[in-house]
């Protein structure tokens, strides 16, 4: 589970990377890609991931640091959903996707 959750934290960096650069590019595939939609179904999936992976993984190896610092990065992503589209929710977004993996890498290390 923490392999899938850290494989979507790369693939949600890269989507956000992939989307600024588009828009830059391509206007029109902005309206698409920055689509607040895409946005919250992809925070839902990785919070369900992270409840999942995280807390089972808590209860598992007994250790509470890889469950504080996914929860640290989904509060980041959330975070990142109120800030305009200016380069700063791009920003704040991969900085808690790497939080949040961080987190998934602790809890695999933990349990492995």
């Amino acid at each position: 589970m923490d392999r899938t959750a850290m494989l979507l934290s790369g693939l949600c960096a890269v989507h956000c990377i992939a989307s600024a650069v588009f828009v830059a590019v391509l206007a029109s595939a902005g309206g698409i890609l920055l689509d607040p939609i895409i946005h919250e179904v992809g925070l839902i999936i990785a919070i369900i991931l992270g409840a999942i992976a995280l807390g089972y993984g808590a209860l598992q190896h007994g250790y509470m640091m890889p469950l504080a610092i996914g929860s640290l990065g989904i509060g980041v992503m959330m975070g990142a959903l109120e800030l305009p589209h200016d380069g700063g929710e791009v920003l704040f977004t991969i900085i808690g996707v790497a939080i949040l993996a961080l987190g998934h890498d602790l809890n695999y290390r933990a349990t492995h």
